[in-house]
C-alpha cells in the first residue's frame, strides 16, 4: 500500500490524476536530480556556504547541458581510485 499527502481539493482526488502527478514528479527526479547526482556526485558535495552551493549546482547543470548538446549521455562520476589510476598511467 502507498500513502501520500496532498493539498488537492477532494474533487481532484481521482486515482488516475494522482498517478499522473506522482509520475510527473518522478520524471523530474529521475531526469534531472538523479542524473546530476550520479554524474557529478552532487549529493556528496561539501560546498555549503554562501552562494557557493547555488553556483556549483548551476555549473553542474551547465556541464550536463553541454554534454547533452554535444549528443552524449552523462556518465557516472568515476570513483577517486579510478582517477588516481588514470593519472598515474
Amino acid at each position: 500500500m502507498i500513502y501520500a499527502i496532498t493539498s488537492l481539493a477532494p474533487d481532484k482526488l481521482m486515482s488516475e490524476a494522482l498517478l499522473q502527478i506522482a509520475r510527473a514528479h518522478w520524471n523530474i527526479e529521475n531526469g534531472l536530480f538523479h542524473v546530476r547526482d550520479v554524474a557529478s556526485k552532487d549529493d556528496a558535495s561539501r560546498v555549503r556556504t554562501g552562494a557557493a552551493k547555488k553556483v556549483m549546482a548551476e555549473l553542474r547543470n551547465a556541464s550536463l547541458t553541454l554534454i547533452r548538446q554535444d549528443g552524449h549521455k552523462p556518465h557516472p562520476a568515476r570513483p577517486r581510485s579510478a582517477v588516481k589510476r588514470v593519472m598515474s598511467s
